[in-house]
């Protein structure tokens, strides 16, 4: 796909049968070794793929295979657009769940939660410690946050505030034992992720 910084790299996986729901999954901090293949996203992919959904992961300008460099979640915004749209264009007519995990929830968050096609948003490790999400407040669409109970950059009693605030459209399901990365626990965020996809 081409984007503003030129091509980006990207892993569109298609379900056994004609899928009803798709994802766009932002990965974590591009400076941090965040990528695509993440262990978080391809787990997150993972289970949506179980449940049928379409998937596109996808590297943000500078990571992998994608042109450019690093721009401060400024560029990264116009990725996740260029992303969705290719998505879409891809898959026209099938509701839209946006993922992020880490920096990928605050920049897909930002660039796309009020995008018409997105219905659904997923977040996984929010880093509400290094910034809020206030952004979020009136949306009006279903959130789903997946958030270790160790998580030190999205200390729980701060996304459970966040979740109270933004009402009866968010969800809130803490992994025991987790921290930021799901060490030692990325099983358990697959399983506790594909059976919340199921309600």
């Amino acid at each position: 796909m081409s984007g503003s910084a030129g091509v980006l790299e990207g892993i569109l996986r298609l379900p056994p049968t004609a899928p009803s729901r798709s994802a766009l999954l932002c990965h974590p901090h591009p400076l941090y070794q965040g990528s695509l293949h993440s262990p978080v996203i391809f787990r997150a992919a993972r289970a949506m793929h179980r449940r049928g959904y379409a998937t596109l992961r996808f590297n943000f300008r500078g990571v992998g295979m994608s042109a450019g460099s690093y721009d401060g979640g400024r560029g990264e915004k116009e990725d996740v657009r260029t992303a969705l749209g290719v998505l879409c264009e891809r898959l026209p007519g099938i509701p839209v769940t946006l993922a992020g995990y880490s920096f990928g929830s605050r920049v897909g968050f930002e660039a796309a939660s009020r995008d018409p096609r997105v219905d659904r948003l997923l977040g996984i490790g929010i880093p509400i410690a290094l910034g809020p999400f206030d952004f979020l407040k009136g949306l009006g669409k279903p959130l789903l946050v997946l958030q270790g109970e160790r998580d030190e950059f999205g200390p729980l009693p701060a996304l459970e505030r966040l979740v109270k605030e933004l009402g009866g459209s968010a969800r809130l399901i803490p992994i025991p034992g987790a921290d930021h990365f799901f060490s030692g626990e990325l099983g358990r965020l697959e399983e506790s992720l594909y059976a919340a996809l199921a309600e």
